[in-house]
């Protein structure tokens, strides 16, 4: 891999990180603003922010650090109790995300129009400005500090605390003043860095007479320092006589509790103990290195938090807490280890593979069962077995959790009612339901439309909820489920619901029934989703103009799926998304009907019985077990020529709530079955879903069922009329 293909795959990588954080964000300002006081949410808010700017300064994306470092700076004073994250702040700091989302597409590769972005990045920044102020914390004082080295630039962060004094322990070694050193000196340097507020100076290693050496040093000092400087800093002052001295520097007792901050909110990159402390300023490298020697000397194990204790270098509660870290770090870092980033490329090229190898087994068995060598049919038994359990595992890894497209909405929800002047809550359940990754990818559109219109047309302003005796505060409600080999995605609210007979009267306005027809409930319901249809008083931004519903049936139905409604005056709506599990690979169950073999999905399938003789001939009903069930031919409804069987069978199917038989000629069997898309002259082909190939290599239609279920139904309804009429 050439360095530029690297660069590539680095960019990539952080974009996508990028993302997942900014979803955390904007997760996190949400959650905020109904709980304001969530510390671990404020945190959260931090730490992501913290993260994408780090990231982005190792690509040297300049724009996303200068702008991400303003929000952190926020966020910090936020963390602080300096700000407080309100109403106002909150309405700045979510188009910040949206802003840091467009910077980061950019850098992903988006075309963006920079002038307009860099705009407005200048609002956005003079906005938060406003809240930074004077960022130094009250009481500091402003001593210009050497640079040292960060390990996460938390150390910066420590070197703005409280004040209070250092305490310095030094004794300085016998050639100090041989090696030409002024141990004066390096006291009058450290008072640059703040005020010597104290200095004792210790002579009891002073020897007396004729064992004393005035080229030797023996004094001592404890010093009090008040500095804003930070330990490594200090401890710097004495670099060039480090090695003929002893010194221990004791932080303020006030920085103990700066100190389990800073670990608390550091990047979770280490797991040593050490480390820790060294990332967070209150240890330095040269006495992590002091400690881990003392340490490999000892005659006994012991631990480097008690040597570290022990020797007053960290305090106590400073090591608990880095220890703490660190069993969270190991923690996280186990769990991180269980997961994998996979290009959906390289996953649907496997499915492909999988649903070729599916087709092959089923071919190599077809001919090994017309052969009579018994270890041949058991081998190719055994090659089916794990050909299916490799085509489950395969479709495994494309399934994804529903909840990360349900989340997406709490930010449309409270957009989107502070527009309308609303009041809206929306509840999430089933997050954790599990679909195939394309159909997650497809449903979000006709989601966002459902949502929108609910909350435009569905949701009363709170004054009406109020006369109606209604909670002030709307609710829509998303939820996920599986039932019957598909998944359900409800859109509920709790609105002033359908007018059923405005709906009636707008659809023969315009000739969509006839004036004497009298459909049922759902059927009128259902005329919403016809084109252009619309019984809204008033055009709004949202909606109004009849268009929308349609695509939404229309993008369900491209998925094989079905969308229908029911709502009642007064109470609410919803609106009733079924979708199949995935759209590669199924179970089918084989029948025949002509002369051609064709597929049910096995998810439908309830059992197969032989149509009884006395429905053999008419009739649009037979009894199941003493319950009325619609049924229809797939030879009459496909139109094929030949005489039907003698013995003809019923393949009784559900879906949702409805259920019905199938009459075929013959039951051949289950089978897995590789779904291959019609072509775009069969796209609208009705009854029909898509194509397989067996393992005779012949072309099998898959059945549609439920638009074959539909039109039972309506088959069975003109049936009831024709006899009424009668």
């Amino acid at each position: 891999m050439t360095v530029k293909d690297m660069l590539e795959e680095g960019r990539q990588v952080f974009a996508e990180e990028s993302r997942d954080l900014l979803r955390q964000m904007e997760n996190a300002l949400l959650l905020l603003e109904a709980a304001p006081g969530d510390v671990e949410a404020i945190n959260s808010l931090f730490r992501a922010a913290h993260t994408i700017k780090g990231s982005a300064g190792l690509f040297a994306y300049d724009a996303i650090v200068r702008f991400t470092h303003v929000v952190e700076s926020v966020l910090d004073r936020v963390r602080n109790n300096e700000v407080a994250l309100d109403a106002d702040l909150m309405t700045i700091l979510l188009p910040c995300c949206d802003h840091m989302g467009a910077l980061v597409e950019q850098v992903g590769g988006a075309d963006v129009d920079e002038s307009a972005l860099a705009a407005a990045g200048g609002v956005l920044q003079a906005k938060l400005e406003v809240y930074l102020g004077d960022s130094a914390p009250h009481g500091a004082q402003a001593v210009p500090v050497p640079a040292a080295p960060e390990a996460d630039g938390v150390a910066q962060t420590a070197a703005c605390v409280e004040t209070d004094a250092w305490h310095i322990s030094l004794r300085f070694g016998r050639d100090v003043l041989r090696n030409g050193m002024d141990p004066l000196s390096f006291i009058r340097y450290l008072g640059t860095l703040g005020e010597v507020a104290g200095i004792v100076t210790i002579d009891d290693a002073l020897p007396t007479g004729e064992d004393f050496d005035p080229e030797s040093c023996y004094l001592g000092f404890e010093i009090r320092l008040l500095s804003a400087a930070d330990k490594k800093t200090i401890e710097d002052v004495f670099e060039f006589v480090r090695a003929d001295c002893t010194i221990n520097i004791l932080p303020p007792h006030s920085r103990a509790d700066a100190f389990v901050k800073l670990i608390e909110d550091l990047h979770e990159d280490s797991v040593r103990l050490g480390e820790i402390l060294v990332a967070c300023g209150a240890l330095t490298q040269n006495e992590l290195a002091a400690a881990l020697a003392a340490q490999s000397n000892a005659g006994e194990p012991l631990r480097l938090g008690d040597l570290l204790v022990e020797g007053q270098t960290v305090q106590r509660e400073v090591v608990e807490a880095a220890l703490n870290k660190q069993q969270k770090v190991q923690t996280q870092k186990a769990e991180e280890s269980r997961f994998i980033r996979v290009s959906a490329d390289k996953l649907d090229q496997l499915i492909t593979l999988v649903g070729e190898l599916v087709i092959a087994g089923a071919g190599t068995h077809t001919l090994a069962q017309r052969g009579v060598d018994t270890a041949l049919r058991e081998s190719t038994s055994n090659l089916n077995r794990l050909t299916e359990e490799i085509r489950e595992s395969a479709l495994r890894l494309r399934m994804v959790q529903i909840g990360e497209t349900f989340s997406r909405f709490h930010r449309v929800v409270r957009d989107l009612s502070r527009s309308l002047g609303k009041e809206i809550t929306l509840d999430i359940d089933g997050a954790e339901t599990e679909l195939d990754k394309t159909v997650v990818e497809k449903i979000g559109d006709p989601l966002t439309h459902l949502v929108r219109n609910a909350m435009d047309h569905g949701i009363e302003s709170a004054e009406e909820r109020t006369q109606a005796g209604k909670a002030a505060r709307g609710r829509i409600a998303l939820n996920a489920y599986h039932d019957s080999g598909c998944i359900v995605i409800e859109v509920r609210d709790d609105g002033k619901g359908l007018a059923r007979d405005r709906i009636l009267a707008k659809a023969r306005e315009r000739g969509l029934i006839g004036a004497e027809q009298t459909p049922s409930e759902q059927e009128i319901f259902n005329l919403v989703f016809e084109p252009g249809f619309s019984t809204a008083e008033q055009v709004t931004d949202l909606s109004g103009r009849g268009v929308g519903m349609d695509v939404v049936r229309r993008n369900i139905e491209a998925l094989r799926g079905q969308v229908s409604l029911a709502s009642r005056v007064g109470v609410g709506t919803t609106v009733t998304i079924r979708l199949p599990l995935t759209l590669a690979i199924i179970d089918g169950f084989l029948v025949q009907a002509g002369d051609s073999v064709y597929v049910l999905p096995l998810d439908f399938v309830v059992e197969c019985v032989e149509l009884p003789a006395h429905n053999a001939s008419d009739g649009n009903y037979f009894s199941l077990r003493g319950q009325l069930l619609p049924y229809l031919r797939l030879r009459e409804f496909l139109d094929l020529a030949g005489d039907a069987s003698a013995r003809e069978s019923v393949v009784i199917v559900r879906f949702g709530d409805r259920k019905a038989g199938i009459v075929v000629d013959r039951l051949i069997g289950e089978a897995q079955t590789v779904i291959k898309p019609l072509g775009a002259l069969f796209s609208r082909l009705q009854g029909i879903s898509g194509s397989t190939i067996l393992g005779t290599g012949e072309v099998a239609l898959i059945i549609d069922v439920p638009g074959l279920l539909q039109q039972a139904r309506v088959r069975a309804g003109e049936h009831d009329r024709l006899l009424a009429a009668a």
